[in-house]
């Protein structure tokens, strides 16, 4: 999160998590697709830093990884949900 405070994660994992889940139509309704963008960005961010894969800075490198972990998250929410 290096570059981005605490507010703007908190919006940019929102819009992650409400584009991945336009993209991948999952229907859990947009405040669930958005605590899952958050979760997911937050997720990802700290899996790609471990394994030392670095997307972009600021906003836009959070977005990309929210993004990517969002539609994992509502991947694996879709399978429990089954």
């Amino acid at each position: 999160m290096e570059g981005v405070g605490w507010f703007a994660a908190i919006v940019i994992g929102g819009l992650a998590g409400w584009l991945a889940g336009k993209l991948m139509d999952m229907r859990f309704g947009v405040l669930m697709n958005i605590v899952i963008g958050i979760v997911g960005a937050v997720v990802a961010n700290a899996a790609f830093e471990s394994a030392n894969i670095h997307v972009a800075d600021g906003w836009l490198g959070f977005l990309v990884t929210g993004f990517v972990g969002s539609c994992l998250l509502l991947f694996l929410a879709k399978l429990v949900r089954r």
